[in-house]
This record gives structure tokens, C-alpha cells and sequence, in this order.
């Protein structure tokens, strides 16, 4: 296993932790947009939709919690090994997380997806 800087791990962290927070500030944004459209409209077709798209967010929302959670502790791991070890962060080094890195590169792929499509939505209904 592959093993990177202590410090390239974190900064990777603070990174992922601002997009997951701009990220559920974009769902918070799409969520109040989809609610002016659902007390606008009473077409089955519309609101079948409007669910659709709530369930999707209910969705990014879960995920983006988990995948926060894990880097909360992946980063708190880290931060135990260096109380641990005197070495100075600049030099130790642990154990890379590829597939964590991959989540969230998926998630940002899926979160990119289903604003495209929301707003496919949104250019209809409004």
C-alpha cells in the first residue's frame, strides 16, 4: 500500500471538507427551488418529478454525510499518529486512501450529473 506526506493527507481533507459543504449548500439552493415548484404545480407529471428529485437529494445528502464522517476520522487518525510520533508532520508519512478518494471523486461526478438534470427540470417547469 501506497503511503503519502501526513500533510498532503490533511490538506486533501480541509479540501474535500469545503466541497462537501459547498455541496450541501448547492442541495440546500436546488431544495428551495424544487419547493417553489411544488406548491406551483399540481400535474401528476410535475410532482411525480418533483419526488424524483427529492429523493435524490435526500440521497447526495446521506452520502456527503458519510463520506465527511470519513474524512473527520481519517483525519483524526492522523492527527493521533503525530501526537504519537515527534517527528515533524512535514516528514511522517501514512498510509494513502485511494478508494476514499475515489468516493468522493464518484460523488462530485454524481453531484455534477444530477444538477445538469435538475436544471434540465427547471427550464421546463419555470
Amino acid at each position: 500500500m501506497e503511503t503519502k506526506k501526513i500533510y498532503e493527507l490533511h490538506e486533501e481533507h480541509v479540501e474535500w471538507l469545503k466541497e462537501v459543504d459547498f455541496f450541501r449548500d448547492e442541495l440546500k439552493i436546488m431544495q428551495n427551488r424544487l419547493d417553489e415548484i411544488a406548491s406551483k404545480y399540481t400535474r401528476q407529471d410535475v410532482l411525480k418529478e418533483v419526488e424524483h428529485f427529492q429523493n435524490q437529494f435526500k440521497l447526495h445528502q446521506n452520502h456527503l454525510d458519510e463520506l465527511a464522517h470519513a474524512a473527520r476520522e481519517h483525519e483524526q487518525y492522523l492527527q493521533n499518529k503525530l501526537k504519537q510520533n515527534g517527528v515533524a508532520a512535514d516528514k511522517q508519512r501514512s498510509f494513502d486512501h485511494p478508494l476514499m478518494r475515489d468516493r468522493f471523486k464518484t460523488q462530485e461526478k454524481l453531484f455534477r450529473e444530477l444538477r445538469t438534470e435538475f436544471n434540465k427540470f427547471l427550464s421546463k417547469t419555470m
